[in-house]
């Protein structure tokens, strides 16, 4: 999926008022501060240093966006939230970036979708289960919403199939896939459903006609 490879730098802010109106689906990407957010985003993209990624989880501390679209024109946007629950940073630190992720879920009126980030050997957090209490409302209400298992090559399949069914289980009504940047796998796929929420207009006439059985 070309599309997300035109990936640029938009703008960043540390508090909500500073992001810019959007007048374009918004999709945000959202984790624990170990989760692979940023190197995942980076794979998507296929820009190495587009999201920051670091050995020190915790180190973004804005909202940063970033435009998508071929030939320069914006027909989306992605947003990279900061992680959470990374232990090193101060608790005031933490209390307010979490309070302005609370405001941003909640508020952004052209938020579209949420890819929830997670470490499958981890599963579902008390912190990534107040986040999808947090959504629930909007999901309800039709906002889209996929839950990434990263790291997947971490796992056997076997391993693989057990805690994605057990995600699925518990994501709420959103779609659950696992992902892994080394290996590249569902790379496509999400690039894909990214693309599908951006332009809910063309899917239809994007999906390839059904082919006939043998």
């Amino acid at each position: 999926m070309g599309w997300m490879h035109t990936a640029r730098f938009l703008t960043t802010a540390a508090q909500l008022h500073q992001l810019p109106v959007i007048n374009v689906p918004e999709f945000a990407f959202v984790g624990r501060s170990n989760a692979g957010k940023s190197t995942s985003i980076n794979t998507l993209t296929q820009q190495n240093q587009l999201a920051f990624a670091s050995k020190k989880p915790g180190r973004t501390q804005h909202i940063n966006l970033f435009a998508l679209g071929k030939k320069g024109v914006t027909d989306a946007v992605l947003a990279d939230l900061p992680g959470y629950g990374y232990a090193a940073v101060s608790r005031e630190d933490k209390q307010r970036w979490q309070q302005v992720m609370v405001n941003y879920l909640v508020s952004r009126p052209s938020l579209t979708g949420i890819v929830l980030l997670c470490d499958p050997r981890l599963g579902l957090t008390e912190l990534d289960e107040a986040l999808l209490d947090i959504i629930r409302p909007r999901v309800e209400q039709g906002l889209k919403f996929l839950v990434l298992l990263t790291k997947a090559d971490k796992l056997t399949r076997a391993e693989q199939a057990k805690i994605l069914s057990i995600t699925k289980l518990n994501a709420g009504g959103g779609e659950v896939m696992m992902f892994s940047a080394l290996k590249k796998q569902n790379v496509d796929k999400v690039a894909q459903l990214l693309w599908q929420w951006s332009h809910p207009q063309g899917v239809a006439s994007a999906e390839p006609a059904p082919q006939p059985e043998a």
